[in-house]
């Protein structure tokens, strides 16, 4: 199956039949969220990027392990993208999406977004970057440590 990107309108930031080729994949595995991410659409388990298309490409995060060997392969590129040809039949396209699934399963989860962006306070009263927190924030700071 050869998909011409030029074939997709360019208000369209993904290949929104891909995407749902890949929703009926992750359905049966399980809970999952979907986010607009790089200009296309990213599939979230455990609040970590599964996968997600771009375009017309299926974009992965695989274990340091399952990425080596796909990387050899002509139909992908470094974070791993994998083109049409490579996700072409369902059984592929599976695969590639069970691999993915592999590594956001192995991730610990986030328990908010606000505690992955959470502050590291110093004794002078900056945050670890060196800018300067709020009072209420020092004050915060200062209860846990009690």
């Amino acid at each position: 199956m050869e998909v011409n990107v030029h074939d997709f309108p360019s208000q369209v930031a993904y290949d929104v039949h891909r995407v749902d080729r890949i929703r009926s994949i992750l359905q049966s595995a399980g809970e999952f969220s979907e986010r607009k991410m790089f200009g296309g659409l990213a599939f979230m388990v455990n609040g970590r990027m599964c996968c997600g298309v771009l375009k017309t490409d299926l974009v992965l995060r695989l274990t340091a392990e399952e990425a080596d060997a796909p990387l050899r392969e002509p139909h992908t590129r470094p974070m791993i993208y994998v083109n049409a040809i490579g996700t072409g039949s369902d059984k592929a396209l599976a695969a590639w999406v069970e691999s993915a699934l592999k590594f956001a399963r192995s991730v610990p989860q986030r328990s908010s977004r606000r505690a992955a962006r959470g502050r590291r306070t110093t004794s002078s009263g900056l945050g670890a970057r060196g800018s300067a927190i709020s009072k209420s924030a020092s004050k915060r700071e200062a209860r846990k440590r009690d």
